[in-house]
């Protein structure tokens, strides 16, 4: 359906891809991974046309309806919600148009032969507006939406009145809705719960039939979606038959016999240069010294990627806090604002102990966010007590933080302005232990992307002091290989942990309890994030 044959594209000397080839077939479910700027999102701007290879060539399939979601959603006013995902389809909409104006036509007298020829092109519209879906297209448009957490009645609203994030979800209806032959995702679980999660997995491995590329940084995610791995690095494109799992298992195995492979070479290498600098001088060994010569200049040498990995850092060990590290009691908080009081929660009743690693989970606005923003001290409670235990000392991370960082500063100003008794090499070890490494720690913050911004956060949280970590979405905006390195730092952090996060693997691998709150009330699982999903899939049985 789709090729990319031999492309090569370059960015003044930053070269991208050199003769990379790479295919989409029918029914493919790919899953697109690789480095920050390794040309992930350039494979999907070639394929939609927005970027020109600079060699090689693209193929497409003439008939093939091809969808695109990226990042950039574009303007959206002067529609509803439900009106902007059903514009998408705009050619539907325009052919049920002419079929409805054909069928009025249909009433007035005609020639025989008028009408045979109106008939034929009735039933070829007719069968391309069935094709296409067009009967069903408001039902569909609908039942996207919900499944992408906005109801019925916020359907109705116009689009203009929607947050940033919420018009990424309209975004992503109107190219579901679409339900192309190829539907290309860029980062598609961005802005989006746990529940519409768990919604677009099941929508697009139950529901949609065509073929798929995507990126995610949502390791569970892709491994429940895709069934072929696609490694855009090295200025190539290089596939792997399975999930993310799969694909890391056999990286390694295929990068130790790269390294084998490199290290017989040299071996061999070593020996020839050794005969040739022995005998080069003798007469006698001349045609052998230029037939090994020759040998060597026509081997194809074996490079080993220069495949970064994380620098380790030890960090500050927390001071030990109180084993009783907050307490709650009828917990109650609302907002006040122009149009009244709108209560967040209430009632919410808990203890956290020292060492404790709590997922804070509930549906979008069930008030995770204010809980977190209560217990940091960010916000009062309107009622209730929150009572801290001795000697806490809290760090708190949201999307918020990243505002406050100065743009004028580096990373690494940034960073040492908070361990200023710290050595340079110290504080440039945990600039590399968050991927800002050599020259990248001297960038301006203003230059940063989110994800780099966040990382920029995290560890200025995580060199500190602090014994007790509240975290509102961290792994927002991070890669797959940031939110591993955030993860095995939370791991090693010998403190206590809060944290609302979307990233189902990331939680089952850290927390050990689960504060869920529905409706403004809350339930304590005593158990991780597993122990939490089963019992819950019970009580919804």
């Amino acid at each position: 359906m789709i090729f990319l044959n031999n492309v090569g594209v370059q960015h003044g000397s930053q070269v991208v891809f050199k003769d990379a080839s790479f295919q989409i077939l029918e029914g493919n479910r790919i899953g697109i991974v690789g480095p920050n700027g390794a040309g992930k999102s350039t494979v999907f701007r070639l394929i939609v046309g927005e970027q020109k290879p600079d060699t090689g060539d693209i193929g497409k399939s003439k008939r093939a309806v091809v969808g695109y979601f990226s990042q950039d959603v574009g303007d959206m006013s002067g529609r509803s919600a439900l009106e902007e995902v059903k514009a998408a389809v705009g050619d539907v909409i325009a052919l049920g148009e002419d079929i409805a104006a054909m069928e009025a036509q249909m009433a007035e007298p005609m020639s025989d032969d008028a009408m045979a020829q109106l008939l034929e092109r009735y039933g070829n519209a007719v069968s391309e507006f069935e094709h296409k879906g067009g009967y069903d297209l408001e039902s569909r448009a609908q039942a996207v939406l919900s499944g992408l957490g906005i109801g019925d009645a916020d359907q109705q609203k116009p689009v203009e009145s929607f947050s940033g994030g919420w018009k990424m979800r309209i975004a992503l209806a109107r190219i579901l809705t679409l339900n192309p032959d190829v539907l290309l995702l860029d980062e598609p679980t961005n802005h989006l719960d746990v529940e519409s999660i768990v919604w677009l997995e099941k929508w697009l491995t139950t529901e949609f039939k065509g073929a798929l590329a995507m990126t995610s940084h949502d390791r569970e995610f892709m491994n429940r979606v895709v069934t072929t791995i696609a490694e855009v690095a090295h200025q190539t494109i290089t596939l792997y038959s399975g999930d993310y799992e799969f694909y890391l298992r056999e990286r390694e195995i295929r990068r130790e016999q790269l390294i084998a492979s490199h290290r017989r070479q040299q071996e061999m290498l070593a020996k020839e240069e050794a005969f040739i600098a022995k005998f080069k001088a003798r007469v006698s060994h001349a045609a052998q010294v230029q037939s090994r010569m020759k040998k060597i200049e026509k081997i194809d040498r074996i490079e080993i990627p220069s495949e970064y990995k994380p620098m380790k850092f030890e960090f500050t060990k927390p001071p030990r806090s109180g084993d009783d590290v907050a307490k709650f009691s009828d917990l109650s908080k609302t907002w006040v604002d122009e149009h009244g009081e709108k209560s967040v929660f209430g009632g919410l009743n808990g203890l956290i102990r020292r060492g404790d690693k709590i997922a804070v989970v509930g549906i979008n606005g069930a008030g995770k966010s204010t809980f977190l923003k209560t217990v940091a001290g960010q916000t009062t409670a309107t009622s209730g007590t929150l009572a801290m235990g001795a000697n806490v000392h809290v760090g708190y991370f949201s999307q918020h933080a990243m505002d406050l960082l100065n743009p004028d500063k580096t990373v690494f100003e940034t960073v040492y302005e908070v361990m200023p008794e710290a050595s340079q090499g110290s504080v440039r070890s945990l600039c590399g232990a968050f991927l800002f490494r050599g020259e990248e720690a001297d960038k301006k913050i203003v230059s940063l992307s989110g994800g780099e911004k966040s990382r920029v956060v995290l560890a200025m949280l995580l060199c500190r002091p602090l014994n007790l970590l509240i975290l509102d979405e961290p792994t927002n905006h991070l890669d797959i290989q940031s939110r591993e390195i955030l993860l095995d730092a939370l791991k090693e952090f010998d403190g206590t942990v809060l944290i609302v996060s979307h990233d189902r693997h990331f939680l089952k691998s850290l927390v050990g309890r689960v504060f869920e709150i529905d409706h403004g009330e809350m339930t304590a699982f005593e158990g991780n994030y597993n122990y939490y999903l089963e019992k819950t899939a019970a009580l919804t049985v």
